[in-house]
């Protein structure tokens, strides 16, 4: 065979391997669970089905001017679709939404900061994930002084997918993606234990998983590894909240959001902060709603992404009303 013919059989196996490998990843679809991205695990078998609620009317889908506000919000993720605080803003409370990413953490001069600003409002709502709730307090603690004025975006920082999407062909990702994947599931179907893949996201078996999630390997679902590297929340936590909250002269309601792996396998792992948290009326507990709530709303949290689902946040906007409502009562009719 001559050299010619050597190239040409070389040429031809190279791009039948990158037209097989192109093909598989086209038709993986295109993921859109947090932890199914980084994962490089397939939304087919991981992605929910159950429909999605009714979007709130738009015009509860704002975020208010902070000088009209009667409740400022500082939240994570976990606030950025506004679909929790449209509950309140369908109660007749305007609410007016800022992010812990810009603000960094909640120092010393915090109601300083918010009156210069012009809040005149009644209540701050502190909300944040488990996971990263001590980090936050514990850098407060730490500075005197915030940073630049807040800035409102009137709009919700994230759109929530209506339904279950139509993303058509993966054209965007690697040429590897397609097998990858496909060799990811390959091994999460033939296992019977937890699995990890790459760093972040965990296959773990979930009891009674197919009564509290819609995807169809429901027996399993998807967690968020994070939500153990930084360890649970302890007494410790609670009492820096407990301080700066006596600290400020504007009252403070803080909302815990517990993370996925707490309410679905490990209800215990910040046990003595939840029961500090009850005892304390520093906030809603969340954890023990959501440990209820599981079992009746489908989908609590997405199976494929570490939040609550647009179902889970309407179940919280109605946790956080009575709670807002204990403090401040019901608004008056403008």
């Amino acid at each position: 065979m001559n050299n010619a013919a050597i190239w040409l059989r070389t040429f031809l196996v190279g791009f039948l391997i990158v037209s097989a490998m192109l093909v598989v990843t086209l038709f993986t679809a295109v993921p859109y669970g947090d932890l199914t991205r980084i994962g490089r695990l397939s939304d087919d078998e991981f992605g929910w089905r159950q429909p999605a609620p009714a979007a709130p009317p738009a015009e509860a889908l704002v975020s208010s001017p902070l000088k009209d506000a009667d409740i400022f919000v500082v939240g994570d993720s976990f606030s950025m679709t506004l679909y929790w605080q449209s509950t309140l803003v369908r109660a007749g409370y305007k609410v007016a939404t800022l992010y812990w990413g810009q603000v960094g953490y909640l120092c010393g001069d915090f109601s300083q900061w918010l009156h210069n600003a012009g809040f005149r409002g009644k209540l701050v709502i502190a909300e944040s994930v488990e996971r990263l709730l001590d980090e936050r307090v514990r850098k407060g603690a730490e500075c005197k002084t915030m940073g630049k004025p807040p800035e409102i975006k009137p709009t919700p920082f994230i759109r929530p997918l209506a339904g279950v999407p139509d993303l058509g062909l993966n054209w965007t990702a690697k040429l590897t993606t397609g097998l990858i994947t496909w060799q990811n599931m390959r091994e999460v179907r033939a296992a019977h234990t937890d699995l990890q893949f790459g760093d972040e996201t965990q296959v773990r078996f979930v009891p009674e998983g197919c009564k509290q999630f819609s995807h169809r390997m429901c027996d399993r679902a998807l967690f968020f590894k994070d939500d153990l590297n930084n360890g649970p929340l302890t007494t410790q936590t609670l009492d820096l909240m407990a301080r700066f909250t006596r600290s400020q002269t504007v009252p403070i309601l803080w909302m815990v959001i517990p993370n996925k792996t707490t309410v679905y396998l490990d209800p215990d792992y910040s046990a003595a902060f939840v029961k500090g948290l009850r005892d304390s009326g520093l906030g809603p507990d969340l954890f023990g709603y959501a440990q209820a709530a599981r079992h009746q709303v489908v989908d609590l949290y997405f199976p494929n992404d570490t939040h609550f689902s647009m179902h889970g946040q309407y179940a919280l906007g109605d946790i956080m009303l009575k709670a807002v409502q204990a403090r401040l009562g019901t608004p008056s009719a403008p």
